[in-house]
C-alpha cells in the first residue's frame, strides 16, 4: 500500500467551542498554550473566529461562530465544547481522499487549494463516528503562519508546562458500533489494529467498557470505545448522554517530565481525578525503574504502568467543561507502547466515583 495511504500524522485539532475568545484564554492560562494565529472579524472573516493555540508540536484550533444557524453554533448547542476536526498530516489529499471515499468513507468536503501569499494548502474531509470530521492536510507547498485567512500573533502572557505532541485521540461510540468503526479507520483511511482490551480487563463491579486502539505508525494512534453491559452506567455511556452522541472523549498528551507538568498544571487550576491511595500502596518494588518516589507519585495522583517494552506514567484531567465529556490525559513513556492496561481498575474506580459525585452512576 503507498505511502500517502499509510503516512498520517497528526496535523492538528480542531474544538467547536461556545466561545472561542474565552476558550484560548483557558488553554493559555492553564495548558500553557501560546496563541501563534487568529481569524476573525479583524482579518476579514464574517462567520467564525478561530484561535489557533499551539505547545511543542501540539496544535489546537478553537472555533466559535456569529450565527445562530451557523454549523459550529448547531455543534456547540447539541454537544458543548468538543473536538469536531482530526485533522491529519498527507503526502497526497487527492489520493488519500480518493482511496477514503473508494472504501466506504462519506465526502464531507472534496479535496481543496486555498491559496495567498504563503502558497497553496491543500485539504479535504471525510465523515467518521457521530459529527466527528476525519481532514486531510498537505502543507508541503505552504509556508504561512498556518492557513490562509489567519495571521500573526504574538501574546506576552505565555507559560509552556512541558507538553510536547498528541499522543492519541480517544472516541466514544455506542454499544454495538466499536468494530463497525474499527473497520472503517483500517480499510477507509490505513490504520492497523494496535490492541484490543474487552470487559473483562476493564471493568468494575457495577460497569465495563470495551476499547481497541488503532495505529497509522509510530506517532498516529486512535482509540474507540464502547460501553458495556454492567449493574450500572457506565463512563463511556454517560458521555454519550451529556455528549449527544458519538464524540472525542479525551486527548493524550506527552511530556518529557509528567511531575514537573502536573505541578505546573496544578498551580494553574487544572483539576485532576482523584486517584483512591489503596492503588500506592504496592506500588514500591514494582515501580522501582521509574526513580520516583511512590510518594510523590502518591501525591499528584499519578500512575504507572509496565509492559514488556518498558513503562509509563499517566495522570488524567476532570471534565474541562460544564458537561463530563472531554478531558485530558498527561503521558510520559520509557519505551511502553500501551495505555495502562494495569491502571484500567484504579482508573474506572476513580471515574465511577465521580460520576456518582454526578448523580450518573
Amino acid at each position: 500500500m503507498n505511502d500517502s495511504y499509510n503516512n498520517k500524522r497528526f496535523d492538528h485539532l480542531e474544538f467547536y467551542v461556545g466561545n472561542s475568545k474565552q476558550a484560548a484564554h483557558y488553554y493559555a492560562s492553564c495548558f500553557g498554550f501560546k496563541n501563534t494565529a487568529y481569524c476573525g472579524l479583524e482579518t476579514g472573516e464574517r462567520k467564525v473566529s478561530s484561535y489557533l493555540m499551539e505547545q511543542g508540536d501540539i496544535r489546537f484550533v478553537l472555533s466559535s461562530s456569529f450565527s445562530p444557524e451557523h454549523s459550529i453554533s448547531q455543534s456547540v448547542m447539541r454537544h458543548g465544547d468538543t473536538v469536531a476536526i482530526v485533522a491529519l498530516e498527507v503526502p497526497d489529499v487527492v489520493e488519500s481522499y480518493n482511496l477514503a471515499v473508494s472504501r466506504g468513507a462519506i465526502s464531507y468536503m472534496p479535496p481543496t487549494e486555498q491559496d495567498d501569499e504563503y502558497g497553496v494548502l491543500k485539504f479535504a474531509a471525510v465523515h467518521a463516528y457521530g459529527d466527528v470530521l476525519i481532514k486531510f492536510i498537505d502543507r508541503s507547498e505552504y509556508s504561512g503562519v498556518f492557513a490562509p485567512g489567519f495571521v500573526a500573533r504574538s501574546t506576552n502572557a505565555f507559560n509552556a508546562v512541558g507538553l510536547k505532541h498528541i499522543d492519541h485521540v480517544v472516541g466514544n461510540v455506542e454499544l454495538g458500533e466499536m468494530d463497525r468503526w474499527c473497520d472503517f479507520f483500517v480499510e477507509a483511511l490505513g490504520f492497523g489494529m494496535h490492541m484490543h482490551f474487552d470487559d473483562r480487563a476493564i471493568s468494575t463491579e457495577y460497569s465495563a467498557l470495551m476499547s481497541k486502539v488503532l495505529r497509522c505508525n509510530d506517532q498516529t494512534f486512535l482509540n474507540i470505545n464502547e460501553p458495556a453491559t454492567g449493574k450500572r452506567k457506565s463512563q463511556i455511556q454517560e458521555y454519550l448522554d451529556f455528549h449527544y452522541g458519538p464524540g472525542i472523549q479525551h486527548i493524550g498528551l506527552c511530556t518529557d517530565d509528567i511531575v514537573q507538568t502536573v505541578i505546573h498544571l496544578k498551580k494553574s487550576g487544572v483539576e485532576f481525578l482523584p486517584i483512591p491511595k489503596a492503588y500506592y500502596e504496592d506500588l514500591e518494588n514494582w515501580v522501582r525503574e521509574t526513580a520516583l518516589p511512590v510518594e510523590q507519585l502518591a501525591e499528584l495522583g499519578i500512575l504507572v504502568d509496565r509492559d514488556r517494552d518498558g513503562y509509563l506514567l499517566q495522570i488524567f484531567t476532570k471534565p474541562v467543561g460544564d458537561r463530563p465529556t472531554l478531558f485530558f490525559e498527561i503521558i510520559e513513556r520509557h519505551g511502553s507502547k500501551g495505555f495502562g492496561a494495569g491502571n484500567f481498575k484504579s482508573l474506572f474506580v476513580a471515574l465511577e466515583n465521580e460520576q456518582e459525585r454526578r448523580g450518573n452512576l
